[in-house]
C-alpha cells in the first residue's frame, strides 16, 4: 500500500453535460484487513446545484486524495509556444515526438526484413496468425511483437501527429492496439471522443478542484483486458457486454469476479446501480484500477509515456493458478 492513504475513487467523465455520471469511492479499513465501496454517487439532472460544484464537494467532503477519471488528463505535444518555429508536423522536434517515431520507423524495418528473408513462410504465419480461433489466448503477444497484423501496420504507416496523439497513445498501440480492434471494434485514440465541451469542462474542474487531489487516468477497456490476462474474466464476458440482452449478467459477473479476486465487499444496492448502470460500472472499474495503484500493481509504462504528466495508469492483477 502507498503510504497511509487508504481511500481511492474512479470518476467515468464521458457523456454529454446533461449526461448522467457517478463517483465510486473504494475505501480500506486496516482493521478488516479488507476494502469496501463506500460510497457510488450518481450526481442527477434533476439537482438544483451545479454539477461541476457536486464534483468538488464531494471530494472534499470524502477527503480524497487521489481520483481516478478516463479523461485525457494531458496534452498532445504539439503546443502554441512554439508556433512561430514551427516546421510541420511531420518535422516536429520534441524529443517524446521523436522517440515515438523511431519506435515506430524501427517496428516497420524489422517486418520488412522478416518478408524479405522468407516471403513464402511470411505469408504462411500472417495467414495463420489472422484465423478465427475463439479458445485463442487475446494477450498471448503484444501487438508490436511479430508477425506484426495487417491493421497495426496501416497504423504505423499512417504515423504518430504531434497534435492529436500523446506519447502514451503509441505505448497502448503497442500493447493493445489488436485486442482493443477485436474485443471491442475501437482503436484507442486519446482525444478520438473528447468534445470541445468536455475539455472545457475539464479545464474548469482541475481550477476547482482542491491542490492536494492527485488525478490519474486509465482507461476501462484496457482494465478490463488486464483482467481477462489475469483469468479474472472470461473472452465470453467480454463479448457479452455489447449484447443489450446479455450486458447486465455480464456486468454482474465481472464484478462479482473482482469482488472475490482483488477483495472488495459490495453492498446489495450498489451492486445494483454498477449491474444496472453502464457508467456506474465503468466508475467502478476507474476505482479499481486505483485500488490496484494503491497496492503497487501497475504496468510500467516507459519515462517517454508519461513525460506529459498524463499520470497514464495501467494495473495488474496477478494470475490465479
Amino acid at each position: 500500500m502507498v503510504g497511509a492513504i487508504h481511500k481511492v475513487a474512479g470518476m467515468s467523465l464521458g457523456g454529454g453535460r446533461r449526461e448522467n455520471f457517478f463517483f465510486c469511492l473504494l475505501e480500506y479499513f486496516p482493521d478488516r484487513k479488507r476494502w469496501f465501496l463506500k460510497s457510488l454517487h450518481q450526481v442527477k439532472d434533476e439537482e438544483i446545484r451545479d454539477r461541476d460544484e457536486i464534483i468538488t464537494s464531494w471530494v472534499e467532503t470524502y477527503g480524497l486524495t487521489q481520483l481516478v477519471v478516463d479523461f485525457p488528463l494531458s496534452r498532445p505535444p504539439c503546443e502554441e509556444s512554439c508556433l512561430s518555429e514551427c516546421r510541420g508536423a511531420s518535422e516536429c522536434p520534441r524529443s517524446s515526438v521523436v522517440a515515438v517515431r523511431e519506435e515506430m520507423a524501427q517496428l516497420l524495418d524489422e517486418d520488412a526484413r522478416f518478408y524479405k528473408s522468407n516471403p513464402k513462410k511470411y505469408e504462411q504465419d500472417r495467414v495463420a496468425a489472422s484465423e478465427i480461433d475463439y479458445s485463442k489466448n487475446l494477450l498471448k503477444k503484444n501487438t508490436d511483437e511479430h508477425m506484426l497484423s495487417r491493421s497495426f501496420k496501416r497504423k504505423l504507416r499512417k504515423g504518430f501527429t504531434p497534435y492529436w496523439h500523446r506519447p502514451v497513445d503509441f505505448w497502448v498501440w503497442k500493447n493493445y492496439y489488436d485486442q482493443l480492434l477485436e474485443v471491442f471494434k475501437i482503436s484507442y485514440e486519446s482525444f478520438g471522443n473528447v468534445s470541445v465541451m468536455l475539455l472545457a469542462r475539464l479545464n474548469y474542474l482541475l481550477r476547482h478542484l482542491p491542490k492536494s487531489l492527485t488525478m490519474y487516468e486509465s482507461n476501462t477497456h484496457i482494465c478490463l483486458l488486464e483482467l481477462y490476462r489475469a483469468r479474472v474474466v472470461s473472452k465470453s464476458l467480454l463479448l457479452q457486454l455489447f449484447d443489450l440482452d446479455l450486458a447486465a449478467a455480464a456486468r454482474e459477473q465481472i464484478v462479482h469476479n473482482i469482488e472475490r479476486h482483488v477483495g472488495i465487499f459490495i453492498y446489495e444496492n450498489d451492486l445494483d446501480t454498477i449491474v444496472k448502470n453502464t457508467q456506474a460500472f465503468e466508475s467502478f472499474l476507474l476505482s479499481v484500477a486505483g485500488q490496484r495503484m494503491l497496492m503497487n500493481n501497475l504496468r510500467e509504462i516507459p519515462a517517454w509515456g508519461n513525460s506529459d504528466g498524463g499520470n497514464f495508469i495501467v494495473p495488474v492483477f496477478h494470475l490465479q493458478g
